[in-house]
């Protein structure tokens, strides 16, 4: 049913949720997945600013990758660079690229302050997908 899971993350509370149920689930159907981090760069006054530099980026997709791998999981990884507000759209074309039949992520990230019920992310991702997305609390 879910042969390919796309894992996207950013190390916080609810992506760590979304990666255990994400696990669970490959588990049980023997699915692979793909742990995506999407490195934003956005402007501000004083010059361009990353919400993660490439380093940090791949330590938080492979930390995942790991912990999946660990659990006897078929997972890999990676991080992509983006100007600002291009995340979700992101998203999109890698869960195209990689052929997903389902995408697990957080309901809340690191960068959402104002979203109130849920990321502005993952709220836009939910609005663009064509197949499920599990949005995990």
């Amino acid at each position: 049913m879910f042969e390919r899971i796309l894992l996207p993350v950013d190390g916080s509370e609810p992506s760590e949720r979304a990666a255990g149920l994400a696990g669970d689930a490959a588990a049980r159907l023997g699915s692979e997945i793909l742990v995506l981090h999407v490195i934003e760069h956005g402007y501000r006054w004083n010059g361009t600013t990353e919400a993660s530099t490439p380093g940090e980026a791949m330590d938080i997709v492979d930390r995942y990758v790991r912990r999946l791998k660990d659990r006897g999981l078929s997972a890999r990884g990676m991080s992509v660079d983006v100007r600002s507000g291009r995340v979700a759209a992101t998203v999109m074309e890698v869960s195209r690229d990689f052929a997903a039949d389902v995408i697990v992520m957080g309901s809340r990230g690191l960068t959402d302050i104002g979203g109130l019920v849920m990321g502005s992310v993952t709220h836009k991702v939910l609005h663009l997908a064509e197949i499920p997305v599990l949005v995990v609390r």
